[in-house]
């Protein structure tokens, strides 16, 4: 496949496999925050970490195609997590004018409404996280796995 078309590719891959964390994202958010009513920040970590992980699985095996060490690449990811998680969580609770902890409103009305915070977010997310493990995680290690290699071989 000629390299921007790969490129493309691969990026459409991310998309489609971040929309999907994306969806998982939202609806574990929505139950725990309107069903079980949780704070916005708890409802918003949980939901994050579930997205992280289906997100990460696919990515690895059919975006990047790596045969990248399973528990590094995991650590890097958790990197990446460790900073923009509690700065995502920070920005959650001061947009929507809440108390992080307790979920009560700190300041009267919401700044911004808690759904158009956690699109925000996931967009950000998204873009970040794209870069991150293309040029970070997986550097020097896309397209090495076996799928990968089946494919390069058939087309040889």
């Amino acid at each position: 496949m000629a390299n921007g078309k790969h490129e493309a590719w691969q990026a459409l891959k991310f998309t489609l496999f971040s929309a999907s964390a994306g969806i998982i994202q939202i609806i574990t958010y929505t139950l725990m925050y309107e069903v079980l009513h949780w704070a916005p920040w708890l409802s918003y970590l949980v939901s994050l970490v579930l997205s992280v992980l289906w997100n990460f699985t696919f990515n690895r095996k059919y975006t990047f195609r790596s045969d990248a060490d399973i528990k590094r690449s995991m650590l890097l990811v958790g990197l990446f997590y460790l900073v923009f998680t509690p700065l995502s969580t920070w920005w959650t609770a001061a947009l929507t004018g809440e108390n992080p902890f307790t979920g009560a409103a700190a300041s009267g009305e919401p700044l911004v409404n808690n759904y158009v915070v956690q699109i925000g977010t996931m967009l950000i997310n998204f873009v970040t996280e794209f870069l991150y493990q293309k040029f970070v995680v997986y550097r020097g290690t896309i397209d090495t796995n076996e799928r990968a290699r089946k494919q390069q071989d058939k087309e040889a």
